[in-house]
């Protein structure tokens, strides 16, 4: 048999034995557990600690170098000043200096048309170095460069043509109409849940048609392609994606409830037939725009792959790639912790008492599954203390819910409802310490 002991730390509370069907079961539980140790959280906190310590003595290091090397380009600058005075001083110079130039009118014929021959035989010559330098170029890595860096913006301007697109069909034959719709005689949706579905949907696709029409300005403008400022626009206004996906799984359940109504559902389907979906459903188009910023971020790669290092716009778009990698992460951690706050909810309304522990932003559901739990046997007596409904001379298994900072242990009735055990259900792990016994009898 593969149980383990959980020892409470107050005094008279009697040890609590888990038991496994298999033995894997059961190391992965005693592993989970001592993953949520908070003592182990304390070390690494202190480790951290250090190395922001370390980190922040670097960054004052890094300061008072870099103050040094402004001060030597300062002074660099100083120095070239001086240096272009000299030379136009010496330019000068060397104009006065020059000898005087006779009056061309009293050249001789002959001598004018050798001076015609010769000039025909230099342009000739520089026509025929300059095609040379021309061909070599064409074949040169950074003309290739050039090449594929034109092909990507190209192929930017038609995806972000084709995003706006799919924003002006979620506008215009889903939004719309609904809204239309929600304000009929016999609504079959409201205004609240139209707002919930398409949040701010609209406002998205006219920051696009603003962003497609300053790109197409530039393809204008090629061979010349600067896109940097366009980003720097774009930007600031990022944050509607943040409530977007933020709001992204939401949506999608309260179209789903929707969908429950009869007459929402035939209309929906009604929209869903029109030809400029392309048999595409509503759901299809509320997850283009959580894939547009990913997009942008690949698209920064691989621009910046083929942008040399002394490109008017390198700093411009490394500062763009950085931001749109920054707004991907936080709405990924955002997402995150809706999904959890979700899941820790829909624990807590599984159990018939409520547990307010779960009502914990901070707390990050573990795993969850069914453990066995066994008697207490003490001095080759069972023990006096009951937990639950169990009997001292049975095993009863037991529906056990781990998070971060808690370990829940429920019973499950004859109706399936689970409820709390009554002494010992809610395990604080912060309380708790684990301990691991290597004798095995």
């Amino acid at each position: 048999q593969h149980y383990f002991t959980v020892l409470f730390g107050h005094e008279g509370q009697k040890p609590l034995e888990l038991r496994c069907e298999d033995e894997v079961d059961g190391d992965e539980w005693v592993e989970a557990i001592h993953q949520a140790s908070y003592s182990d959280i304390l070390i690494e906190r202190e480790v951290l600690m250090q190395k922001y310590i370390h980190l922040v003595q670097i960054v004052e290091t890094e300061k008072i170098a870099a103050n040094q090397l402004r001060h030597q380009l300062e002074d660099q600058d100083t120095e070239i000043e001086r240096l272009k005075s000299e030379i136009i001083a010496l330019n000068k110079t060397k104009e006065r200096m020059r000898p005087y130039q006779g009056n061309q009118e009293d050249e001789d014929p002959d001598i004018k048309k050798i001076k015609k021959v010769q000039s025909f035989m230099r342009g000739w010559l520089c026509r025929r170095k300059w095609k040379t330098i021309v061909q070599d170029y064409i074949c040169s890595p950074h003309a290739e460069s050039m090449r594929k860096r034109n092909q990507i913006v190209f192929n930017m301007v038609e995806a972000e043509s084709e995003y706006v697109h799919q924003l002006y069909v979620l506008v215009n034959c889903f939004l719309r109409p609904l809204r239309m719709a929600a304000s009929s005689k016999k609504p079959p949706i409201s205004h609240d849940d139209v707002s919930s579905i398409f949040l701010n949907s609209e406002t998205i696709m006219f920051l696009h048609e603003i962003f497609h029409q300053g790109l197409k300005a530039r393809i204008a403008n090629w061979p010349t392609l600067i896109l940097a400022d366009l980003f720097d626009i774009l930007l600031p206004m990022l944050n509607i994606y943040q409530e977007f996906v933020r709001n992204h799984q939401y949506s999608l359940q309260v179209l789903a409830n929707c969908k429950q109504n009869r007459d929402f559902d035939k209309l929906l389907k009604q929209y869903e037939a029109n030809p400029a979906c392309e048999g595409r459903m509503l759901e299809t188009f509320l997850t283009y725009p959580m894939f547009q910023i990913p997009r942008y971020i690949i698209t920064l790669h691989e621009l910046l792959a083929h942008t040399p290092h002394e490109h008017v716009e390198r700093k411009s778009l490394e500062f763009a790639k950085s931001k749109l990698e920054e707004l991907s992460r936080v709405m990924h951690d955002e997402v995150s912790d809706t999904e959890n706050i979700r899941k820790n909810l829909a624990i807590e309304r599984t159990i018939v008492e409520g547990c307010d522990i779960l009502l914990d932003t901070s707390q990050t559901f573990i795993r969850q599954g069914s453990l066995i739990q066994v008697p207490s046997v003490e001095r080759g007596k069972l023990s006096k203390v009951r937990l639950g409904s169990l009997s001292l001379k049975k095993e009863g298994e037991r529906q056990c819910f781990l998070f971060t900072k808690h370990f829940l242990i429920c019973t499950r009735s004859s109706g399936g409802k689970l409820h709390l055990l009554k002494t010992g259900g809610v395990l604080s792990l912060i309380e708790c310490t684990l301990i691991e016994e290597t004798d095995v009898s």
